[in-house]
């Protein structure tokens, strides 16, 4: 090195002194002081960068940032996560990888002592990123948890460590023939490490992987975490034990005793203050700043607290995280305020900084790396066997207990640069700590692609059995799903409800969802009201709605009941608490809210994509019929109306329109309802298609030729052309309270040639889409139909 382009005037290789193989002793002279911000590019020809400490800082930030964004380019492609990307940059700027003349290019950029500033000020960024990932995790899932998580997830610990430490013990002359005593040494804390697991870690891979929600995500999320708080205290009890045995056994036990204290009373004594803080916050309004400034002082006292009794600083990050309120206002707050500079700027540059300390030539002698990996295989394979084996005797799938153990094998962030942490803690050698960070990237890689390959949660949704209006029964329950995004939603929905004429002979039964989108959490939350209220919870999720339907429910008592929960869930998962209710409860149609809001005088007052995407990804997996409620702001469906609704139901022909039939004859049964139904005809149309039999045969109830009803009125219209269809459509859309017709998914008529290059709702087909356009005057609410997508469903899955 050439230490005259550098902070140092002088750095001088010293002997080896004693028995200290692991380290490297330099004599260094510095220039004192420092010189900061350099004196730029005008400057005389003495200005170098690398004299600066601040310039070589952000030099060193950006070329980080530009590999790790090289590496991630391509390796995205390829289904590799952000960071491996890291990694491999680690290993790039590192000693792992030479790369000849450039090598001197790679000490100009990290000098000596370089990486110490941008390790020191990343690692507070790490610090922050475990409270960050501790403040979204739900504390209250050790209580919550079944019996199955329990299991699997202190097995999945604790077996491994237990067979581990039986084999090395029973084989320990042969390891320190070998590898030698300092090696062998070793071998345990390569047990326990590959034992554990990271809930930050196995949240961010169920993200990645689209199955947060899903049933096995739950049980991975729950599994991962009380492993990884199991393997949170055993990890502080040891290190509580190791760093004091050499000071005695009073030092030894008072450390021990001071974790379980520090363990138990900063939740029990944070977690009511934080709970006062968000008591006197305003419902919808902010966290006080103070509030924030205060958390953040206790974070970084306890950091130093914990050093009194040889706990690293990251242990109070991760304790006071836990013990945070998770959520709105406090919980989301802290994620919304840290997140982006903790977990997406300075955490990766602390992966690269960690991995940039390990080299991977000194992986030798090859026995060495055979034995490791031997161990870290032994460990994973227990886990395998032992996740299937509760699953089996759980009745789950033998490829769900495979995927689960995957998952649960799963390495990333946090297990990469604890394992670094160990190795600067000379807890582990250079060639061990190698190949334990080589092994985080296959394990990485494999449970991605095996859970890819092996778990397609959307094969629930196969619509092997038919779920729809149509197939069921005469005067048969009707048994539906609804979905409220907004307080707004409940009344519409409410509406519905009553439209679809509940009475003894008519029974409805309503599941009513609540879906919020999850902030400031990792955990989705599921909740089923009426088991609430028997547990008691403390939460009051919902409470509105929750009232609202009770009422419903009461003023139909033996006619309609309804039942309501609440989904919290990313918003890219909504889609699967839907359709997992929809299939869990046999429903025969989903009901969701249009996402355009319209006033009272028909302008559009808010349009949500967010709703919008939702109403799309349910259209592509229901397990039944869908129903796409437009509410464009009528007076008359604004309460429950004892003079009865005018309604309307638009016939072109095809099974989603046949699907609406159905609905409709079901309002019908109320008699105070009046039902008309237009059949829209063109003059040469064939009778004999065999589509149109089927059609002939549904409209003949309500055509009079079995029996007369006197509240249905049936119309054919003669339509030639789309033009004369948009003539129609505005000529009764101020007739009708409420009007309802079929989506037409892949269905061509000549009534509708060409109007479908105009539409700008797709989702509601091209009728639905003429109705809720803002040129069409009308206050009517309209309801979509599409019949479930059988053929697709089984397809798909």
């Amino acid at each position: 090195m050439n230490s005259s382009k550098s902070l140092f005037t002088s750095i001088t290789l010293l002997p080896e002194v004693g028995n200290m193989s692991r380290y490297e002793v330099y004599n260094v002279c510095i220039e004192q002081p420092q010189m900061i911000i350099a004196e730029g590019i005008w400057a005389s020809h003495t200005a170098v960068p690398p004299k600066s400490s601040f310039t070589m800082l952000e030099i060193q930030i950006i070329a980080i940032f530009l590999i790790t964004q090289l590496f991630h380019f391509f390796l995205k492609r390829l289904g590799f996560s952000y960071f491996i990307s890291q990694v491999m940059t680690g290993f790039l700027l590192g000693p792992s990888i030479k790369c000849g003349h450039l090598d001197v290019y790679k000490k100009l950029l990290f000098p000596f002592g370089g990486p110490d500033i941008l390790n020191t000020i990343s690692s507070y960024g790490y610090a922050f990123f475990l409270f960050l990932n501790s403040v979204q995790m739900d504390f209250t899932l050790i209580i919550k948890t079944g019996k199955k998580s329990w299991v699997i997830a202190l097995l999945s610990y604790f077996l491994p460590i237990m067979v581990g430490f039986i084999f090395i013990f029973l084989t320990r002359p042969i390891w320190l023939g070998l590898l030698g005593s300092e090696q062998a040494f070793n071998l345990p804390i390569i047990v326990i490490s590959q034992s554990g697991c990271s809930f930050a870690v196995i949240a961010s891979l169920l993200r990645d992987i689209g199955i947060l929600n899903s049933e096995l995500g739950r049980l991975a999320l729950s599994s991962a975490f009380l492993n990884d708080i199991s393997g949170g205290i055993f990890a502080g009890v040891g290190t509580a034990i190791v760093s004091s045995m050499d000071s005695g056994a009073f030092l030894t036990v008072k450390n021990t005793v001071l974790f379980f204290v520090y363990l138990i009373g900063i939740p029990l004594v944070g977690r009511p203050i934080m709970m006062w803080m968000v008591k006197n916050t305003p419902e919808g309004k902010p966290i006080n700043k103070i509030y924030i400034n205060a958390i953040v002082v206790v974070f970084f006292l306890l950091g130093l607290l914990a050093g009194k009794f040889n706990q690293p600083f990251l242990a109070g990050a991760t304790i006071l995280g836990l013990a945070v309120p998770e959520g709105p206002p406090l919980g989301s707050e802290l994620v919304n305020q840290f997140e982006l500079f903790s977990t997406w700027i300075l955490t990766p540059l602390f992966v690269t900084c960690c991995v940039m300390k390990v080299d991977l030539t000194l992986c030798e002698p090859p026995i060495l790396v055979f034995v490791i990996v031997g161990f870290i295989l032994l460990v994973h394979t227990i886990k395998l066997l032992q996740c299937m084996i509760v699953c089996k005797y759980c009745n789950m799938p033998t490829t769900d207990g495979l995927c689960l153990a995957l998952i649960l094998s799963c390495k990333g962030v946090v297990d990469c640069c604890s394992f670094v942490l160990v190795y600067d803690g000379t807890r582990q050698t250079p060639e061990s700590i190698g190949v334990m960070v080589v092994s985080t990237l296959v394990l990485a890689t494999i449970s991605r692609i095996g859970v890819k390959a092996l778990y397609d949660p959307s094969r629930k949704y196969a619509g092997y059995q038919k779920r729809n209006i149509l197939n069921l029964k005469q005067n048969s329950e009707l048994r539906l799903v609804a979905v409220v995004h907004r307080a707004s939603h409940m009344v519409h929905i409410k509406n519905f409800l009553n439209l679809c004429s509940p009475a003894p002979d008519n029974t409805l039964i309503a599941d009513v969802v609540h879906v919020m989108e999850l902030i400031g959490r990792t955990t989705p939350i599921f909740i089923a009201h009426r088991l609430q209220q028997k547990m008691g919870s403390t939460h009051n999720y919902s409470g509105e709605l929750v009232v609202t339907f009770d009422l419903f429910e009461r003023d139909h008592a033996g006619s309609a009941t309804a039942n309501t929960y609440t989904a919290i869930s990313p918003q890219t998962f909504m889609q699967d608490d839907v359709c997992y209710l929809a299939l869990d409860k046999n429903a025969a149609i989903i009901i969701l809210p249009f996402h355009v809001r319209w006033t009272k005088e028909g302008l559009i007052e808010s349009d949500d994509s967010m709703v919008r995407t939702l109403n799309s990804k349910v259209l592509e997996r229901a397990p039944c019929s869908i129903g796409i409620l437009v509410n464009r702001g009528n007076s008359a469906t604004s309460n429950n109306n004892p003079m009865g609704y005018k309604v309307a139901m638009i016939f072109l022909g095809g099974p989603d329109d046949r699907e609406a039939l159905c609905l409709a004859k079901r309002f019908s049964k109320n008699l105070n309802n009046i039902l008309y139904v237009y059949r829209l005809l063109a003059s040469d149309h064939d009778a004999m298609g065999w589509e149109k039999m089927i059609d002939d045969e549904e409209l003949r109830e309500v055509r009079g030729a079995y029996v007369k009803l006197e509240n249905v009125k049936y119309e054919e219209k003669i339509i030639e052309d789309a033009s004369e269809t948009t003539t129609f459509i505005r000529d009764i859309a101020n007739k009708f309270d409420f009007i309802i017709v079929g989506r037409h998914n892949g269905v061509k008529s000549p009534q509708t040639l060409g109007l479908e290059n105009w539409t700008e709702y797709t989702e509601l087909g091209v009728i639905g889409d003429l109705l809720a356009s803002p040129d069409m005057e009308t206050k009517a609410s309209v309801l979509v139909v599409q019949q479930q997508q059988q053929t697709n469903s089984i397809s798909s899955a």
